[in-house]
């Protein structure tokens, strides 16, 4: 992809529990979040933490076998933007994980940050970037809910 026509597009970061909707649940909606930044509909940024905390999570509280776990952490690294963010934020001292989504998202200079996570949308934003529910990022990029 020209890096130009990527950065004009939606920058969003998605945190770890997005991330195991679509793995797990592929015949939900949520699926199209990873499919739509496939097709280069937006431009995905995760960080190298993000990716070793969904690793994590997938392993100790899924039980997703090894072979899995890497098939779909090469298939996010594949069509993601790798941010390594320079800085170390504690914002939410209730599950510091959720720290590396802000992290990627400052570095990233993203414009969505998508989540179902509590501690993250009790912030409703951060540094300015707003932090959606994942039903209301399909519905800014044209997906309605079925």
């Amino acid at each position: 992809m020209n890096p130009e026509s990527g950065r004009a597009k939606l920058r969003s970061v998605l945190d770890t529990n997005v991330y195991i909707s679509v793995f797990l649940y592929p015949q939900r909606p949520i699926f199209q979040i990873l499919h739509l930044a496939g097709t280069s509909q937006y431009r995905l940024l995760t960080s190298p933490a993000i990716i070793q905390e969904l690793g994590r999570v997938m392993r100790e509280h899924f039980g997703v076998e090894e072979k899995e776990r890497v098939r779909r952490l090469k298939q996010l690294a594949a069509i993601a933007e790798i941010i390594i963010p320079q800085i170390i934020l504690d914002v939410i001292k209730e599950d510091p994980p959720d720290n590396r989504i802000l992290e990627c998202a400052v570095a990233g200079h993203t414009d969505l940050i998508v989540s179902g996570n509590r501690h993250l949308l009790r912030l409703k934003s951060y540094q300015s970037i707003p932090i959606v529910r994942p039903i209301d990022f399909l519905r800014t990029l044209g997906v309605g809910s079925k």
